[in-house]
């Protein structure tokens, strides 16, 4: 009877800038343990070697952001068991879904001699907006240590366990003295899913909500309170709110809320 071999893991790179790919790289002596239990079939920043597909897990990363993605992407869906989105811009259109807010053919009008050669759509969106998404893995870049706890979930069967606190539980493990109580420093992190290990605010400087909303985030709550006890103006409430997970949810609508 033939066994079975080790399941193939594929990762993807759509719109962003590699981060996510590269702290799966930075894995280092972890990843040489993983490889030893899964296949890794198509992972062009890793190896130039491609196994033909399908692939029992997929990681993305990227948003969509043009046409030819916006197909590509169901492609990868249908060749892939299991689809897992890592980062900001997979999960949440990242720092490119600034240009959400604006005229993107004003921008390329702008930058490019020939804009009538670029192919953009008007919006970058998630992932999740166009094909199913088994599981999000937030963060930019994500947290080497919980992407591999996505994958060890994976083998197991299991449902990956991920922290669903906020920053500000990880700035108390830390003993950290919160930057907005003692600096007046604006800071995300009571609305910030956690997974950074506090590392802004270990600097005395507030969160940008690299990690994205985390679970009921309570934003007008926060942004009142910055407004009134900081003297935080409605433009740069505005300008809080739209960082790397500007296209999430909770934060594009209280971004919206101050214009």
């Amino acid at each position: 009877m033939k066994q079975p071999g080790k399941p193939k893991l594929a990762v993807w790179k759509f719109s962003s800038c590699d981060g996510c790919q590269l702290s799966l790289l930075d894995c280092e002596d972890e990843l040489l343990a993983i490889s030893g239990e899964i296949q890794i079939a198509n992972f062009p920043e890793a190896s130039r070697e491609v196994v033909k597909g399908p692939y029992d897990l997929s990681l993305v990363e990227g948003s969509i952001t043009t046409p030819h993605d916006a197909e590509r992407i169901h492609q990868v869906r249908r060749a892939s068991k299991h689809l897992v989105t890592i980062g900001a811009c997979a999960t949440a259109g990242g720092i490119q879904a600034l240009r959400n807010f604006k005229d993107v053919k004003e921008f390329t009008s702008i930058v490019y001699a020939r804009p009538e050669y670029i192919s953009t759509l008007a919006k970058s969106t998630p992932i999740a907006d166009h094909v199913f998404v088994d599981f999000e893995l937030r963060g930019c870049p994500v947290n080497k240590h919980q992407l591999l706890e996505v994958i060890s979930a994976f083998l197991a069967g299991r449902q990956p366990n991920t922290p669903p606190h906020g920053v500000c539980m990880e700035c108390k493990r830390r003993g950290i003295v919160c930057v907005m109580v003692a600096h007046g420093t604006p800071c995300l992190g009571p609305v910030t899913h956690g997974g950074c290990g506090a590392l802004c605010p270990a600097y005395q400087r507030g969160c940008y909500g690299c990690f994205g909303p985390k679970e009921t985030p309570n934003t007008r709550s926060l942004a009142h309170w910055m407004g009134d006890a900081l003297q935080v103006t409605e433009p740069d409430l505005t300008r809080t709110f739209r960082t790397y997970n500007a296209g999430a949810e909770p934060f594009r609508k209280e971004s919206e809320a101050h214009e």
